[in-house]
């Protein structure tokens, strides 16, 4: 069975079983503070499981792309050396909010199993929750009792907390599980060791397929448990796993899900990867097949991401793709011999082969291609430059054994992986501390923990029930009362404390706008309100303190002037959007985007560089909308399908429900939950700032409006007056500039023919001065010369002589430089290095430098130190 018939008739069962089939939520997720990425199936759906939206369906069913790289769930090291973890990985859901419960879950799941895919019954196993004295949770009998009437009772095992009691998080939503678990292995094996044996022992043929999760139980902050009001059904299968065991194999790479991008890589590098069930292969093979497996994973995982609108970074989510990107490059690098880039070729193969069930991949294909082409090319760069800072490391090690924390900083700083390290080492007949790096590396772990820990609360509910209400579209100013409250205490931030409001006019941050600031104000006090987030479908207000009386009313004052500019740069995004569209192409997509008081910034998707004259052309298109004076035409809970078909911008990687907000300007219509101008005329003026690349394909605009466009012409006023006062008030400014630079570039070609005579006459000079030590052409002096021409006469001296070690030193803007010339015969029959000594000799100068073993520079901060430097430059040849 394919595996595109697998996941069909996963999603046409649970349909005929009365579930709405809704689409995949995005990979990447940007509205939620929890979390970077969908790690779970049941990530789009956790504010239903809170009690804190209402589903448009009782029953739903999807496959769910999932990501577990970072945090609780972290499965990336696992990836390639086993054939069943993965970075990327589809869950197949059916979900029941407040409606059916363990009986439908657990028959509908055998039914599917054993007669719809047809698995054999007496390869299954189940396991049922054994209770927890802890928690206080019996066993669960009831699931047990379904299970007796499916399957025969041996084959049904007793699960502990781990295994078997599901949990969001620390706090939240759980309850016991129900898991399936499938025995792959040959009847052989089977007769041997009996599969209950094996079963969550990481055996990799004895797996885990699907996961019933019933959730009844609210995990509170104190570590207890409450029921919840009402019982759920959570449950997720393994797409890759279940094509595995229904195609017959014993690895998920050996399926169709992964076969099509193994061969196009075979393809690439000319090298075999040989299937899960070949056994005593060679120690060489195992490499080349681990690296393949990490290839074709982690191609996906990124792939989907990019396509989600993340964009590989160095910081927050963009970082952790750039690393997983950054793992599969360095396999190839290693054990597939691939010097050039070669993962970009992957992703037409992953497009046509998922473009079907996830079209963003086929739409985003050639953007994601550039991305990840470019990202390839940068880090195999990186890979040569930590190659020559390794040759520096092992010229400084003493002995055979290099600092840990210098493999670290290599690691850390520049990305080069360890086990690459540890091999190149290897070859040299080195080795590294490894104790010291893990150290290093667990310091490190230590710091970013730190800085993100964050404690919460349980929820105070002071208002049972309520749902809250936003009417900042309408309103700034509004009376409200508290509904719930909760204590924060995050090593970033201090003590904050988060408030729920019945109504608020107070927008939370999404969509690329930051959240409002303002006030809550009673009779008696005024609480400040720094921030607004959305969370779980809650709008959470962040005060610093808590009013004394929270159960008050209170009046909700957005801060207008705060609101106003950021309204103003909002609805300038919408019109550069329609003006890029227009000017470059309607390839123009938007790939992100800030909009705050201060400025706005818009990524997009372009091929190059935009012109001058295209931004000119851009600002005066929008600044032709603001005069237009277009009114705002907002339509609020329209269908989704009849704003697209009235032409409004979806934004890839974007949730949106059954019904939608849209935004016109005239020609300008999207999709947009965000706060506007009611008229372009609003705006004022428009101008950008600043054009440049962000990624491969992607470029970014910062522009401002406004207040801030009125400052900007004021400065330039200012700035031209100080120009004109200090060229004595010339009539035409421009050509008195102009003749300045004339007259500044005569002088700078005479000075530099200046230096050049003086360079050649100190050489001269100089090469009268050596003195022969040990066989070797020695020179060490002080010259008086710019860093740049003592540079240039330390290679030109030295390469008049045979054998010459060269150490010059100099002093410009009051700061030392120092320079070595080896000559490289010498440097390989003497075993002299200039690293070496200029790393030595810079401690005199308290500084520091580098370069190759032939010739290094360096700078300090202590000139005084030069003759000291000097002195000792003879003890290297001596």
């Amino acid at each position: 069975m394919k595996s595109q018939d697998v996941r069909k008739q996963f999603l046409d069962f649970f349909k005929s079983n009365g579930h709405l089939i809704v689409p995949s939520a995005p990979i990447v997720l940007k509205d939620d503070p929890t979390l970077m990425f969908n790690n779970s199936g049941m990530a789009q759906f956790k504010e239903f499981f809170l009690g804190n939206g209402t589903p448009k369906s009782p029953r739903i069913a999807d496959t769910q792309k999932c990501l577990r790289v970072s945090g609780k769930h972290n499965d990336l090291e696992d990836v390639g050396f086993d054939t069943y973890h993965h970075t990327m990985f589809e869950m197949l859901g059916n979900w029941s909010f407040g409606d059916y419960f363990k009986k439908e879950a657990i028959n509908w799941a055998w039914q599917l199993l054993t007669e719809v895919y047809k698995i054999p019954k007496e390869n299954l196993y189940v396991s049922v929750f054994e209770g927890s004295k802890e928690d206080n949770v019996p066993f669960d009998q009831e699931a047990w009792d379904i299970w007796k009437t499916l399957i025969d009772e041996d084959r049904i095992i007793l699960g502990n907390k781990k295994d078997n009691f599901w949990e969001m998080g620390d706090q939240g939503p759980c309850g016991p599980c129900s898991e399936i678990h499938v025995d792959l292995r040959p009847e052989a094996e089977k007769a041997l060791v009996t599969g209950k044996s094996l079963v969550n022992n990481d055996h990799p043929q004895v797996v885990e397929i699907w996961n019933n999760v019933f959730m009844e139980f609210n995990r509170k902050a104190d570590g207890s448990l409450e029921k919840l009001p009402a019982q759920h059904v959570d449950t997720g299968m393994g797409f890759e796993r279940l094509c595995m065991a229904l195609q017959g194999k014993t690895s998920n790479y050996d399926t169709d899900v992964f076969t099509p991008l193994i061969e196009k890589v075979e393809q690439i590098t000319g090298l075999k990867y040989t299937s899960d069930e070949v056994k005593n292969i060679s120690e060489e093979q195992n490499k080349t097949n681990i690296a393949i497996r990490v290839v074709v994973d982690h191609v996906r995982a990124v792939a989907f991401a990019i396509a989600d609108g993340q964009l590989p970074s160095n910081t927050g989510a963009g970082y952790v793709i750039r690393r997983i990107l950054r793992r599969a490059i360095r396999y190839g690098f290693t054990f597939l011999g691939t010097k050039e880039p070669f993962i970009n070729k992957l992703v037409e193969v992953l497009a046509n082969q998922m473009g079907e069930f996830f079209p963003e991949i086929k739409s985003q294909q050639q953007l994601v291609t550039n991305v990840i082409r470019e990202e390839e090319a940068s880090f195999l760069r990186t890979l040569d430059q930590g190659l020559q800072l390794l040759e520096n490391v092992v010229a400084e090690t003493s002995g055979k054994e290099v600092s840990g924390a210098k493999v670290f900083e290599l690691y850390d700083t520049f990305g080069f992986p360890k086990d690459l390290t540890a091999l190149i080492l290897k070859e040299k007949g080195f080795s590294y501390n490894e104790e010291e790096f893990e150290s290093e590396l667990q310091k490190q772990k230590a710091r970013s923990r730190a800085a993100s820990e964050v404690s919460t609360e349980d929820w105070n509910v002071l208002i049972p029930g309520n749902v809250e209400t936003f009417v900042g579209y309408d309103k700034t100013e509004n009376e409200v009362k508290i509904t719930r409250i909760r204590k924060v205490d995050s090593k970033k931030d201090g003590i904050l404390y988060q408030i729920v409001l019945d109504n608020t006019p107070f927008y939370p941050e999404g969509g690329g706008q930051v959240g409002d600031k303002g006030t809550l104000v009673s009779a008696n006090e005024t609480i400040e309100i720094i921030d607004t987030k959305k969370e779980n479908n809650l709008i959470l207000h962040f005060a610093k303190q808590l009013p004394e009386n929270v159960e008050a009313g209170f009046v909700a004052k957005v801060n207008t002037d705060l609101r106003t500019s950021t309204s103003k740069n909002h609805s300038a995004t919408h019109l550069m959007h329609l003006a890029l569209r227009n000017i470059l192409g309607t390839h123009v997509e938007q790939k992100g985007s800030l909009v705050n008081p201060n400025y706005l910034r818009f990524d997009f998707s372009h091929f190059s560089k935009v012109s001058d004259e295209e931004i000119k052309q851009v600002e005066a298109s929008v600044n032709a909308q603001i005069e237009a004076q277009l009114q705002l035409v907002e339509h609020r809970n329209i269908p989704i399908k009849e704003a697209l078909d009235k032409g409004a911008m979806a934004l890839f990687g974007e949730k949106y429900g059954d019904t939608v907000r849209m935004i016109e300007f005239g020609d300008s219509k999207e999709l947009c939950g965000g706060i506007h101008v009611k008229n372009t005329a609003d705006i004022w003026h428009f101008k950008i700032i600043s054009e440049g690349a962000v990624a491969a394909g992607i470029r970014r605009i910062e522009a401002i409006t406004g207040d801030a466009v009125k400052n900007f012409y004021v400065n330039q006023e200012n700035t031209l007056a100080e120009i004109k006062e200090t060229l004595k008030n010339p009539q035409d400014v421009l050509k008195s500039v102009a003749s300045l630079q004339d007259d500044n570039a005569k002088l700078k070609k005479q000075v530099e023919q200046l230096l050049k005579e003086k360079v050649n006459a100190l050489k001269t000079v100089l090469e009268n001065d050596f003195q022969e030590v040990n066989g070797v052409n020695f020179l060490a002096k002080q010259v008086d010369l710019s860093m740049a021409s003592t540079k240039e006469l330390a290679q030109a001296i030295g390469s008049s002589k045979p054998n010459a070690f060269v150490f010059l030193a100099s002093i410009e803007d009051g700061l030392p430089n120092i320079h070595c010339y080896i000559t490289k015969e010498l440097a390989a029959e003497k075993g002299l290095n200039a690293n070496a000594v200029i790393k030595e000799l810079g401690k005199y100068i308290d500084g520091n430098g580098g370069g190759q073993p032939f010739f290094a520079s360096g700078k300090g901060k202590n000139a005084s130190g030069i003759s000291e430097a000097l002195t000792h430059a003879i003890d290297f040849v001596k």
